[in-house]
């Protein structure tokens, strides 16, 4: 068969088009990983535009814990819930050099049920699962006036462990706030159990 030069540049002509064509119809089918995520605040990336909270997943990984409470709910019955706390290691710096977080630390705190024995060592007890998460990002700035989950210099979330990317808390006032009324002059943090914090 005989093509000319011309029938050479059409072919090719129409070979890009359609290559360009299976490209857009791919990348529309196929958003980029940024077009379904929530675009972040600038001081955080676990906290959308809009003040929206996340749990960081790879916290056990990736944070440094910064202590336990052992803790019994009901008076006089023995301890049956473990309150682990996290943090980056980069607000711990910050805390250990200014005495305060900075715009954007992130606590997270797992709250566990509890195993309980009799040890060579004495009566031990120890984190089992997950019930729930609570998460604290610090914000001094007052970015989210008009959201119910900000405020006292914190956004404030809780995660149960059926969900736990749904944040569950409606108003930290009544959902978070009431459980660190102790701990008001310390910025609501219960720092005195986080003796990793101490310089």
């Amino acid at each position: 068969m005989n093509i000319n030069f011309s029938g050479r540049q059409t072919i090719a002509g129409l070979a890009v088009a359609a290559l360009l064509a299976g490209l857009i119809a791919l990348s529309l089918s196929h958003p980029s990983p940024a077009d379904d995520q929530p675009t972040k605040a600038d001081f955080s990336p676990y906290v959308t535009k809009d003040g929206g909270i996340s749990l960081p997943a790879d916290y056990r990984e990736k944070f440094v814990h910064l202590g336990t409470y052992a803790v019994a709910t009901k008076p006089d019955n023995p301890v049956n819930e473990m309150h682990n706390v996290y943090a980056r290691p980069e607000d711990i710096q910050a805390y250990r050099r200014d005495g305060k977080f900075p715009d954007g630390a992130i606590l997270v705190k797992d709250v566990t049920t509890v195993g309980s024995e009799k040890l060579t060592t004495g009566q031990s007890t120890w984190t089992k699962d997950i019930k729930i998460w609570f998460v604290m990002v610090k914000d001094s700035k007052g970015r989210f006036p008009s959201s119910d989950l900000w405020g006292d210099g914190w956004g404030w979330a809780l995660f149960e462990a059926k969900d736990p990317k749904k944040n569950v808390a409606t108003d930290y006032k009544t959902d978070c706030k009431t459980c660190h009324v102790p701990a008001k002059k310390d910025d609501w943090v219960y720092v005195r159990g986080y003796p990793v914090l101490k310089k």
